[in-house]
């Protein structure tokens, strides 16, 4: 298939009718491409090795075994996947039981000061339930705040737990909803009910914390399942619970009073999407549960509008993340979050998924799935306005569809399509001369990083984290492994008077890759 590009014109060419085959023309002067070679399908999981060769003739060569090293996912990671994956299959490894008929609440909110008690998943499979007493701490217009009553002493002081309920209750409640639509209130208490109790700090143990992580906090699909509403097990509301402040580590590795403030409106936002997605996709359309790596992507955009709303312009583009301030944390630019996500998704993107099968996929996974999501609303929205984002959000949420149909259906191009651009985006944005489609309108994302890069220069090493390989065309070869909506990236040079090349993408056997796995090789030219 024949590559006529003039500067800065792009194409994403199947390349399945030509035999894997892309030919470049003989040019007079230097020139120079982005090549990147991708999968741009739309299932989760699909993955393909690929040999990308230029047109020096060799025999084929079977590409050699990369030897892996598996590691067992963290208890946090496996607990926050056993939970979506519940929520999108709507079964959470239990049949319902029959118990006490819920009684119909009081269309109020909960008294301060009254007592309360709740079923909480106890372990990372939900084996175990344990029984909790709580008390009300803070009520709020949207949020009320329950408390262990054998929380560790002293924990959060009424002063922090105000102060916590007002920012979910006048800030992220807001936030949430604006964007992806009304949550639920299956028990009629007009509020968002948050648990903070001993369970969820003991479902990883110390060394554990430690070492991979702990639970900040969850939302379980089955308090709101209909066909659960009958089982003792299920707390039959809308609940958000959370980890106590524990600052001698009794209970699990060591939680301050100050860390609680910090890190828990980031969880409560990220999981408020979770339990309003759960409402408006299941409950409210009776559907299935959106993808992993969609839902997850949403839940981690809406961090990003917590941080926006700090800001004083929160529609503005972003040009910098200045660590300390609470807009950067919650943009992820502290030390862990978005931000540092997307970098780790950026420095290897050969080695992740943009839509993974097992689970919820890595860390850098979640930054692939929070840059496409951002991608999406940059691009489909019908202005870069607030309002505008909210409103392609809420029908991304508001459907029926799921995955790749869900975002197809939204911008009314091919999934495969938007997902190329996407790829290409990701390593051409803020170059002013590349079409207004290969940009992140609302991130200027070179300087960003190369500002966290100043900042922090043991969490973000480069300037900028993707860097692709460079090789002449005519001597290009490349094998690695093509993951579901991720590519890899490469620079083709071509020196001035070259008579032409071409590259082959295609297995390391030299067989097309499966036309069902969608491989297109990206093309923009730079020289």
């Amino acid at each position: 298939m024949p590559v006529n590009l003039a500067l800065f014109e792009y194409v994403s060419l199947d390349l399945g009718a030509n035999e894997g085959c892309a030919m470049f023309p003989a040019t007079g002067s230097a020139a120079e491409y982005l090549v990147v070679p991708q999968l741009a399908t739309g299932t989760p999981g699909q993955k393909s090795a690929f040999q990308l060769g230029g047109d020096t003739i060799r025999p084929v060569v079977l590409a050699p075994p990369v030897a892996r090293t598996g590691i067992a996912a963290a208890s946090a990671e496996r607990f926050h996947t056993f939970l979506r994956m519940g929520d999108e299959r709507r079964s959470w490894g239990f049949m319902p039981e029959r118990g006490a008929a819920p009684q119909a609440s009081a269309a109020v909110p909960p008294a301060p000061n009254s007592l309360r008690t709740f079923m909480v998943c106890a372990k990372v499979d939900c084996s175990r339930f344990d029984r909790v007493v709580a008390r009300v701490r803070v009520v709020k217009n949207k949020v009320a705040i329950y408390v262990d009553t054998l929380a560790p002493k002293p924990g959060l002081d009424s002063t922090a737990l105000d102060s916590i309920a007002n920012v979910f209750d006048q800030r992220l409640y807001g936030v949430d909803t604006a964007a992806f639509g009304v949550v639920s209130d299956i028990d009629n208490n007009q509020v968002v009910l948050v648990l903070m109790t001993n369970v969820v700090n003991k479902l990883v143990t110390n060394t554990e914390c430690l070492q991979s992580g702990f639970v900040a906090g969850f939302f379980f699909g089955a308090d709101l399942d209909p066909a659960f509403q009958s089982d003792p097990r299920s707390n039959k509301g809308e609940i958000f619970y959370s980890v106590v402040a524990d600052p001698s580590a009794t209970l699990s590795c060591q939680h301050s009073v100050q860390g609680i403030q910090a890190f828990l409106p980031i969880t409560f936002v990220h999981e408020f999407q979770h339990m309003i997605s759960f409402n408006q996709q299941m409950l409210v359309r009776g559907g299935s549960g959106e993808v992993l790596w969609l839902n997850e992507g949403l839940s981690h955009y809406a961090e990003e509008l917590a941080g926006r709303s700090y800001a004083a312009s929160p529609d503005a583009q972003i040009v910098d993340c200045t660590v300390g301030t609470t807009e950067c944390l919650f943009l992820g630019g502290s030390g862990s979050g978005n931000l540092l996500n997307a970098y780790m998704y950026l420095d290897s993107t050969q080695g992740h998924f943009l839509l993974p099968t097992a689970g919820l996929g890595t860390i850098a996974e979640r930054g692939a799935a929070w840059l496409f999501v951002r991608y999406l609303v940059d691009h489909y929205a019908s202005a870069s306005t607030s309002a505008a984002w909210n409103a392609l959000t809420k029908s991304l949420v508001g459907t029926a569809n799921t995955g790749a149909q869900n975002i197809a259906a939204v911008t009314g191009e091919p999934f495969a399509t938007t997902v190329s651009r996407w790829a290409l985006a990701n390593w051409m944005t803020d170059n002013g001369a590349a079409p207004a489609e290969l940009h992140y309108r609302s991130w200027a994302l070179h300087a960003v990083f190369s500002s966290l890069h100043t900042q922090r220069p043991t969490r973000f090493p480069n300037s900028y984290p993707l860097i692709p390989q460079v090789s002449v065309g005519r001597d290009m070869d490349l094998s690695d492994t093509l993951r579901a909506g991720s590519g890899f990236y490469v620079r083709a040079t071509q020196p001035g008077g070259d008579p032409g090349f071409t590259l082959h993408l295609t297995t390391p056997t030299g067989a097309l890759i499966n036309p069902a796995f969608v491989p297109r090789l990206n093309v923009i030219r730079l020289q």
